[in-house]
């Protein structure tokens, strides 16, 4: 394995950032209009993390889910004045994390041919 160039990295901490996006405005809208906010939320978190695998690589992938996780762990917490946004008896906030974890997860099972391009042989 190579080490990583500073594209890489650059890229690394835009998918970072796209990651953070995704679990902060997925954390918020889960519940906006039921079913289809949250079902909107995870296919984002899907279209986010997959296109960071595909765009960086394994590198790019753990940070936009690192990305992703930090958010959605930082919100669901309670607040300074103890209000949550995903509160631990709710069956919508459960769907969302877990619905989160199941896109990631989907995302790390996607073959490799599916996200890579190969060029043709020279001859």
């Amino acid at each position: 394995m190579q080490p990583p160039t500073a594209a890489t990295l650059w890229r690394a901490l835009a998918a970072l950032g796209m990651g953070l996006v995704a679990g902060t405005l997925g954390t918020v809208m889960h519940r906006a209009v039921r079913p289809w906010g949250l079902l909107v939320c995870v296919a984002l978190v899907l279209v986010i993390v997959l296109t960071a695998r595909a765009w960086v690589g394994w590198f790019g992938y753990v940070a936009s889910v690192g990305g992703t996780f930090v958010a959605v762990q930082v919100l669901a917490s309670g607040g300074p004045g103890g209000d949550v946004l995903v509160p631990a008896d709710d069956a919508w906030g459960w769907a969302w994390v877990l619905g989160a974890l199941a896109a990631v997860a989907a995302v790390a099972f996607v073959p490799r041919r599916w996200v890579e391009d190969e060029s043709p042989p020279t001859p």
